[in-house]
């Protein structure tokens, strides 16, 4: 590392768990980041702040005024500009030595191609058909796909890594077979959500994204953590593999 480097993460190399060779680590690592929104925002900043080297963002949305209640890393002056546009002039802003890779909307064509080559993939999408297509590129890949949920004043967060433990650790599709009715989703659009839940789950997500790459505490693979904005509560349950699932069944 350079002078310069060991001055901006020194707070990292303190600690016991990280020191030099995790910060090493984590310049080394490249993560893809797809959705820009609110859980994107907080994820970007905070891995661009930690010092991944690489971070890939795919969004093919542009910045509204309405984003901005949560999606902290724009401005208003970032109105009609292309998220994956302002997201790299914000990462430049805090980090210049993150490398950012833009990359159009991730669909059954391109996922596999675009996902193998990065170390970690995060999504906080919002919907389900793509959710889908990520679950099955990151199996195909052998790539951990940590994934994270939000509405109104809840939120929920798990790390998918099935090919480690074929039959005991879930994917995605375990945990949701079929995409639910469209009655049953919950969208911000139309149910709305508190603009600091998407700052917790981000930022929850993010520390599973450090941690999968430090190889360091305990994964949330094989778990689902739950956040209760309004109960200020969190719970975390099993998610056992299904054996009939579609996607990583054996």
């Amino acid at each position: 590392m350079t002078p310069e480097q060991k001055q901006r993460y020194a707070r990292h190399i303190l600690l016991r768990e990280v020191g030099g060779q995790g910060q090493k680590k984590l310049l080394a690592a490249k993560v893809l980041v797809i959705g820009a929104g609110g859980l994107g925002a907080p994820i970007i900043s905070y891995l661009a702040a930690a010092g991944i080297g690489t971070l890939g963002i795919a969004d093919d949305d542009v910045v509204a005024l309405s984003n901005l209640q949560r999606q902290i890393i724009f401005a208003t002056a970032d109105i009609d500009r292309p998220k994956t546009d302002a997201a790299a002039a914000s990462v430049a802003r805090l980090n210049p030595g993150v490398s950012v890779i833009p990359h159009p909307r991730i669909n059954d064509d391109n996922a596999q191609m675009i996902m193998a080559d990065y170390d970690l993939v995060i999504e906080g999408v919002d919907n389900f058909e793509t959710r889908y297509v990520l679950n099955r590129a990151a199996i195909a890949t052998k790539t951990t796909l940590i994934s994270a949920a939000l509405g109104r004043f809840e939120g929920q967060l798990a790390t998918f890594k099935p090919f480690e433990h074929p039959g005991v650790l879930p994917c995605y599709r375990c945990l949701v077979p079929t995409e639910p009715p469209r009655e049953e989703q919950i969208n911000c659009a139309e149910e709305g959500v508190l603009g600091v839940v998407a700052g917790v789950m981000g930022t929850l997500a993010a520390t599973e994204a450090l941690k999968e790459v430090l190889e360091i505490g305990d994964s949330l693979a094989g778990k689902l953590m739950l956040y209760d904005g309004l109960a200020a509560q969190f719970r975390t349950v099993q998610l056992p593999a299904d054996p009939k699932c579609p996607d990583c069944g054996v």
